[in-house]
Order: C-alpha cells, then structure tokens, then sequence
C-alpha cells in the first residue's frame, strides 16, 4: 500500500542544497502543470471519479486538492518573502476533499495550477541565496525554511502526478 500512496517515496529534505538542487525543483515546479495535464487528459469522467488507492481520494480530488495546496505554498513563501517567520494558516485538506468543489471539473483547477505555477516560478528564480533561509511556521511541519519548502513543493506536485500516473498504469486505463 505505501508503494501505491507514496509511488515515488515519501518527502526526505536535502539538508544543505545545492544551486543546481534548488534550480532542479523550481524547473520540477514549472514543468509540473504541464505534466499533470498529460496526465490527466485522456482520462474519461468516470475514471477522473475513480479512487487512486482503496480508500483514497478520486484523481478528481487530487487534481483539486493540487490547485488547493499550491495557492496556500504560493501564499506561504509572499509571507515568509515580507514578514519575520510568520504563522502559515493551515487547513483540514481531508474535509476540503468532501466539500462540493471537489466533485466539479477538473479544468479550472488545471487552469490555476498553471497561473500559480507560472508566478511562483517568477518569484522562485528572483530570490536570492538568503532568501531561501527565510522561514515561516506551520502547525504540521514547525518552522521550516523556504529551502526545504521548496523542496516540499516539488515534491507534492510529483507525488500526485506519481499516484495518478500510477492508477492509470495499474488500471491500465487510457
């Protein structure tokens, strides 16, 4: 079941990245809305309502849970950018999955990924080294630096490109 909720592993931080590291996850991140989108298009409305996992969300819920989680990283990172290791608001990711949203369309959510995406790497390439040792606080995580956050980031967007990518590949689905 792990290999199925965490197909490409769970998130390990690189404790003192590179350039070239940070550089690698700003590229993951812009390529991700691309990926995500070939990922997704040829799936059928019933498969988007198909769970990835026994028990888990739909590709459907994914998809938005996506959209969802990178507004709040995007957010995280202008405060952390303009206030001093501030208090990141967090949210029951598990009860946004059940609210009515979720069951729509996924193409506005694949539509804001993109736009997130595309200023998030904008501000990602124009911060500087120290910038990337700035911090915010978050009940989950503590407080964690924005290097590590954007090594989480990329992480996220390919962990749930990876669990959709799987089901189709398990499910042989097309």
């Amino acid at each position: 079941m792990d290999q199925i909720r965490y197909p490409i592993g769970q998130f390990q931080p690189i404790e003192h990245p590179t350039p070239e590291d940070r550089n690698r996850w700003i590229g993951e991140i812009g390529e991700l809305p691309k990926i995500l989108r070939r990922t997704v298009h040829d799936l059928t409305e019933e498969q988007l309502h198909k769970s990835y996992r026994p028990g888990g969300w739909t590709v459907c819920q994914v998809v938005h849970h996506m959209a969802d989680n990178d507004m709040n990283a995007y957010i995280r990172f202008k405060r952390a950018l303009t206030e001093d290791n501030p208090m990141a608001s967090s949210y029951r990711e598990d009860l946004w999955a059940e609210l009515s949203d979720y069951r729509t369309p996924i193409e506005p959510s694949l539509v804001l990924i993109d736009s997130i995406h595309s200023r998030f790497v904008a501000l990602l390439r124009s911060l500087h080294l120290s910038d990337f040792q700035k911090k915010f606080m978050s009940l989950t995580h503590g407080e964690m630096k924005l290097d590590v956050a954007t090594q989480r980031y990329a992480w996220h967007g390919c962990h749930h490109t990876a669990q959709i990518a799987s089901l189709k590949e398990r499910e042989c689905l097309q």
